[in-house]
């Protein structure tokens, strides 16, 4: 009984924060401004949210603990690499990709490893991994090519440039990350979950607060945000969704393992898109519902894949956020 509670708490964090979250992420970059103008400061935006997850960190690792002599300069590579992907991904919205779009793309992570793999490793993978990839990428361009076809503007070919970009950033975070663990257990040191969670944010909040100084977007954000308060109000939001349900991931992991984290997470994915188009009430045809179908079976069937025994699975990226 406790176990089961103790799921239920985790699994309603989770998809409680970072379905929000999804809706939250999708107004903010399609509202509009006073001016006339729509939000597109997602180095302000990244920034913002990268300093709560710091703040949520920081309060956990006092509370459990931290770990003195960790790697700092892996830390700082994969808080670059987390930080690119999710500048990237952000970047694709603000070019007009759709969340429902996005989010699809999103959960075909494995296609950078795989590609890699079969690059650099003369790895082999079985018909239906190759299957599972080609209905993700295909449900997510049917999805998209049908709201083209029936009459509305579709995603711009930079925005898909901007998600792949994002997912290869995705796949190099997971060597990034198991590179990490192996110089701190040669040091005898293995960090634990809030460890993780501060100082790869505190990289990637440097790295943002940086850029968006050095670019000037800081400032014309804080004064288009100022002149704009309800959207100042979502942005905080945001990131406190974020920073919550990194809290309630590491909490999953910590009770459980990061199986059952990632059975939930993955199928948050799905409730995120269905949620986006119940909320923001994106234009559904037969064909759209039939993409999300197509690509929902690949991400289930990646989900599925991780339950077989390890000499069997295609070798994920582990990727800290889940969002």
């Amino acid at each position: 009984m406790a176990g089961s509670v103790q799921l239920l708490i985790g699994a309603g964090g989770i998809y409680g924060a970072f379905i929000y979250y999804g809706v939250l992420q999708e107004g903010i970059y399609n509202y509009v401004g006073s001016d006339g103008s729509k939000f597109n400061f997602t180095l302000f935006l990244l920034a913002l949210e990268s300093a709560a997850n710091v703040m949520v960190g920081l309060a956990g690792m006092l509370v459990t603990g931290g770990t003195k002599g960790l790697p700092q300069e892996m830390f700082a590579l994969t808080g670059g690499t987390q930080i690119a992907a999710k500048f990237l991904t952000n970047a694709a919205m603000a070019t007009g990709v759709s969340f429902p779009t996005q989010a699809l793309a999103k959960s075909g992570k494995m296609i950078p490893v795989m590609i890699g793999g079969l690059a650099l490793g003369g790895q082999k993978y079985s018909t239906r991994e190759y299957v599972q990839v080609l209905a993700i990428v295909g449900g997510t361009a049917i999805f998209n090519l049908a709201k083209s076809k029936g009459g509305g503007a579709s995603s711009s070919a930079l925005g898909f440039i901007f998600l792949l970009g994002s997912l290869v950033c995705d796949g190099v975070t997971g060597g990034a990350q198991n590179n990490l663990k192996e110089k701190a257990r040669k040091k005898g040191l293995k960090a634990k979950p809030y460890d993780m969670m501060l100082w790869t944010n505190f990289y990637m909040m440097l790295y943002m607060i940086l850029a968006a100084v050095l670019t000037g977007e800081f400032f014309t954000a804080y004064t288009w945000t100022m002149a704009n308060p309800s959207v100042l109000k979502d942005i905080l939001y945001f990131s406190l969704c974020s920073a919550v349900g990194q809290s309630f991931i590491f909490y999953v992991v910590s009770v459980f393992d990061p199986l059952v984290c990632t059975t939930i997470t993955t199928t948050r994915k799905i409730g995120s898109v269905l949620s986006s188009i119940l909320i923001y009430g994106h234009s559904m045809s037969f064909q759209r519902w039939f993409g999300v179908a197509i690509a929902t079976i690949g991400i289930l069937g990646e989900l599925e894949s991780k339950f077989r025994p390890k000499s069997k699975r295609i070798p994920h990226a582990k990727v800290a956020h889940a969002a």
